[in-house]
Order: C-alpha cells, then structure tokens, then sequence
C-alpha cells in the first residue's frame, strides 16, 4: 500500500494545475510518513509481540501479502531490476527464506521491508517529492525579496484574461492582430509554458481551439501558415512546442510542413535567410530570428532540421552584428536593444555561448535601454536572451521585469501596448514564463 499509494499521489500530481499540485504534494507527503511511522513502531515493538504474532499467521498467508505486495507496485517495478535495486532471484530467494519459518519471517519481513524497501523507497520518494517541490518553487528562490505567489498570480490573471476573451474560433478581439496566426501561436505557446495539463487542465480547450486555428490557417501543400512569416515563425513554435504535449495527431504532419517551408524557403534566399514571404530574395533579423527559433522547438520536439539551414542562419546574423557587439535589422548598422536580444538567443539556442559574438552581444544587450517602442516584443526575447547569458544577470533583470509587469497589467488580467491586447498579454506572459520553465525550448 505504501508504494502503490505514493506512486499514485506522485503521477497523478504531475497532470493536475500547479496550484493543486503543490496540496497533492504535502498529502503524499504526510502518507508516506504516516505508514514508515506504522512499520518504525511494528520493527521495534517486543521481540516477543512479533513472535505471537508471527505464529499465528500460516506460511500461506505470508506468501499472500508477498503477492499483495509485488502486485501493488507499478509494473515497471515489477519487472527485472525494481526501483529499489533488488533482482528478481533476489526477490525469490527472499520469498524461500520468509515461508521458512512463520516467526523468522515476521521479524525478518518487517526488517527487510523497512531496510531494503522501505528506507530506499523513502530516500527514493522523498527525493523525488524534494525536488519536484524544489523546480516548482524554483521561480521564488531567485527571486526571493518578492512575495512568493506574486508571479503566479500575474501570470494566471493574465491567462484568465486570454481564456475569457478568445473566440470560438482561436482567435482574439480588439485589433486585427489577434487573429494573426502568429499571436494566436504565442498566447498558445504562454498557456503550454504554465505546466497544467494541455489536454484536460484549466486552459485545454482555448489551447485546442487556438492549435485548431493554426492548423486551419496552414495551407496544406505548401506548409505555409498565414499569410507572413513572421506568422509562419511564432505559428510554427506553437506546434512544436504542443507537439508531443497535445493529444492530437494532426500536430505531427503539420510541424513537418511547416519546418520544410522555412528550410525551402531559405534554400531560394541568397543571403541564406528570411524576410516577409517564402519568395523574398532579402532578409531582416526580425524575422529571421522567429524562424531560426521555430527551427531549434522543432528539432527539440524530435522533427529532423538539417544543421546545414542553422548554420546559414546564423551566418547571416554575423553579418549583421555591429562592431559595438549588438544588431542591424538589414545589415550591420543600427542595432538596439529588441534585434540585439534576437541574436543573443540565436547564439544561445545554438550553443555558442562560449564565442566572442555571444559575449559582445549580451554586453550590448546589458547597456540596451528599455524603449517604448516594440516593449513587450523586446520583453519577450530579452528575458530569453538574459536567462542563457547568466544565471545572476537574469535574476536581476527578471525581479524588475516582474514588478514592472505588475503594475502595468491591466485589472481584467491584460497588458496594452503596439500590435493590441493578445500579442501584448502573451509576450509579457511569456518574458515571466522563464520562472516555471516547462517547455524545452525554455531550458538553460
């Protein structure tokens, strides 16, 4: 019952919210201790208690609670080495010895269950609850000076927000950006990064109907979805990010199309990048940098993107790279702070965080000052750009983004700002998303 009763509280806990989640948590908890409490007291009670109680049970009725036992455990513990590191010739000759001698086997069983099972799996399960506990709260312990739900409770305020208000349809109200794919796929991609269950959690059927929109915006020969790129990019992150996560088959063939455009369309530019459509002959970092990104969700999500297309796109923001350390839009002039946080997460995600181009491009992207114009967009790479570069550098920038975000946010869970409400709630919801890091392309 011990192991099958903290199994079962320990997988169900990861499918609920997270709010649930941490109860759940503090219930196993108080259960594993209630029963390794029960066997202490059992192991150390008289020797002669265990003896009375030993010789009233038959060899058959050990045999019993030995099956019992084995049958409650999940099946991959039942099957060849187990949790706990014992054999199953282990195991057996274990059973031989307990239906030897009913006293033997009471003192033995009970001292055996609690060495070999009981404290491996108490070590094993409180290890494992430690630090489950550890990564959810993981978003308040660098952030200590805050109040411990306050990010949670800007981000579920600004999800309420984009649940309420989304349509039928997937697509959002109050300006014609909300229904670009490509904003749908970002407040999509900021309900995935809160960890509750995409497929029967609080927020599962605005996921699928915005999933659903984006599918039905793709065409399906070509793969295109929208009717820009910068739709296709931030579309196409979307469905790699819920690829896998989302109980939904079209999700797979529809990746494939959309990461086969991009690479397509790359193979016809000469500058070995991307502009605003398929056919451009041109390229900007703007738009290149939601391709290189959807390009890295998708091969986390196991689709096949060939290293020959990463490495052209990120010969082309090398061109593009100023001598101050930061990025031009067409060509290496005129960097600030949004485009230099596109290359700095670029470099990041290719892993060249080690190469002078990555270390003068966060030092630019350091002394970039915060404007008001394209804010919640440099918000939204920035803080990706800042929690790759430097574990200490983002927890600054992190702890003044979220108080700023806090008394910006609207009272019905929304912020305002350029390209209208949903873009402006989902790229704010996605700069914080950095404290819970659930999705893979969020990982350090």
């Amino acid at each position: 019952m011990l192991v099958n009763r903290a199994y079962q509280t320990y997988y169900w806990s990861f499918f609920v919210g997270r709010q649930y989640r941490r109860g759940l948590f503090v219930i196993g908890f108080a259960i594993f201790r209630k029963r390794l409490w029960a066997v202490t007291n059992a192991v150390s009670a008289p020797a002669k208690t265990v003896k009375r109680q030993a010789e009233t049970s038959s060899s058959i009725g050990q045999g019993a609670r030995l099956r019992t036992l084995r049958q409650s455990q999940p099946a991959h513990c039942r099957a060849g080495i187990n949790l706990f590191g014992d054999s199953d010739a282990e195991r057996g000759g274990a059973r031989r010895r307990l239906r030897a001698s009913p006293a033997r086997a009471s003192r033995r069983g009970w001292l055996c269950f609690v060495r070999r099972r009981g404290l491996a799996f108490v070590l094993a399960a409180a290890g494992g609850l430690l630090g489950r506990l550890a990564e959810a709260q993981e978003l308040f312990t660098e952030s200590a000076d805050l109040a411990a739900g306050e990010v949670d409770r800007i981000y579920v305020k600004g999800l309420a927000y984009l649940n309420r208000s989304q349509r039928e349809n997937g697509t959002w109200p109050g300006s014609h950006y909300g229904e670009a794919p490509g904003v749908v796929g970002l407040a999509v991609v900021s309900m995935l990064a809160h960890g509750d269950d995409p497929n029967h959690g609080p927020f599962s059927k605005a996921i699928g109907r915005g999933l659903n929109y984006i599918l039905e915006s793709q065409n399906s020969k070509t793969g295109y979805i929208g009717n820009s790129m910068y739709n296709h990019g931030f579309a196409a992150l979307a469905l790699a990010e819920a690829y896998g996560a989302v109980e939904d088959e079209r999700l797979g063939p529809a990746l494939t199309l959309a990461v086969r455009l991009i690479t397509d369309s790359q193979s016809r530019n000469p500058l070995g990048a991307w502009r605003y459509s398929p056919e451009s002959k041109d390229a900007d970092t703007t738009i290149s940098g939601a391709q290189m990104v959807a390009l890295f969700a998708a091969r986390n999500a196991g689709i096949g993107v060939p290293e020959e297309a990463i490495q052209k796109g990120l010969q082309f923001f090398r061109r593009c790279q100023t001598r101050e350390g930061g990025y031009g839009y067409t060509s290496a002039s005129g960097p600030n702070g949004p485009r230099t946080a596109i290359g700095t997460l670029v470099l990041a995600l290719a892993k060249e965080k080690d190469s002078e181009a990555f270390r003068r491009a966060f030092a630019y992207l350091r002394q970039a000052p915060r404007s008001n114009s394209y804010y919640h967009y440099f918000l939204y790479y920035a803080s990706q750009a800042f929690f790759h570069a430097d574990p200490k550098e983002w927890s600054q920038w992190n702890r003044k983004n979220i108080i700023e975000l806090s008394k910006s946010q609207n009272y019905d869970g929304s912020w305002d700002g350029q390209f209208g409400s949903a873009f402006c709630t989902a790229a704010s919801l996605l700069s914080l998303a950095l404290n819970y890091r659930y999705l893979p392309i969020y990982e350090r």
